[in-house]
């Protein structure tokens, strides 16, 4: 149990900016760390609904609602998501061979792909948010979104083949990945059980989370966390599009 509690700090501590309560470290609980990411999913999630309600009940104005709505998961991660984003729209976008994408992937500067792939992840989740129009129904499957998407990325990090330069390069315990499957699968099929076409959210994130990683690291030739960021934001952008265009 002592593994699984170090996991789950460990988890919120590398994953979220809200301050954890106790810093702890396992290098042999990392794998469980893995498993652990749905769960700082449910306390993202979660929020993200609180703050839908709240903006709800106090009238805010649509293009605020829109914005907050917007930069909350963003925020509340400390932006690590984006900053993968945005270096895998570098080396992806470059067109260039292999050996070469690795190397922009890796550059710490900031090209012109990433600057511009960031403005349009912002620009169409604006423009999604902007579109929402609140009703209770929603706040579970947008409490989900989160909660689906990492337990894909946790399962992608352990069952994938790592880059040759990622920090989880090594052996996984692949068996971990049941759980997040489990979890993954709780997260999708409830919310479309009770809530019809506005509960397909969370699956749809999980489906854009697998396209995308998949396509990635084909592209450069292994799994690391920035091709997790670059897939986990392309994938809530979807689940929040599904949320609020379908009826």
């Amino acid at each position: 149990m002592k593994h699984w509690i170090d996991a789950f700090f460990m988890a919120w501590g590398m994953f979220l900016a809200v301050p954890c309560p106790l810093k702890r470290w396992d290098e042999g609980s990392r794998d469980r760390m893995l498993v652990c990411l749905p769960i700082i999913g449910v306390l993202l999630g979660g929020v993200w609904a609180l703050l839908a309600y709240v903006l709800h009940v106090i009238g805010a104005p649509v293009l605020l609602t829109a914005a907050l709505l917007c930069a909350a998961p963003w925020a509340m991660t400390g932006f690590i998501h984006l900053d993968g984003f945005m270096d895998v729209s570098d080396a992806v976008l470059s067109r260039r061979d292999r050996e070469t994408s690795i190397r922009i992937l890796k550059d710490p500067h900031c090209g012109a792909f990433a600057v511009i792939s960031l403005g349009l992840l912002m620009l169409f989740s604006f423009a999604a948010f902007g579109s929402w129009e609140y009703s209770p129904e929603r706040l579970i499957p947008l409490a989900l979104i989160p909660v689906s998407t990492r337990a894909c990325a946790g399962a992608a990090v352990l069952l994938l083949p790592p880059l040759s330069v990622s920090q989880y390069s090594g052996g996984h315990d692949k068996k971990l990945a049941v759980p997040l499957f489990v979890m993954l699968a709780v997260a999708v099929a409830a919310p479309a059980a009770i809530w019809g076409f506005a509960g397909l959210a969370p699956l749809a994130a999980a489906l854009s989370y697998w396209g995308t990683a998949l396509l990635d690291s084909r592209r450069l030739g292994g799994m690391n966390g920035d091709i997790s960021g670059h897939a986990l934001s392309t994938a809530e952008l979807i689940g929040a599009a599904v949320l609020v265009f379908v009826r």
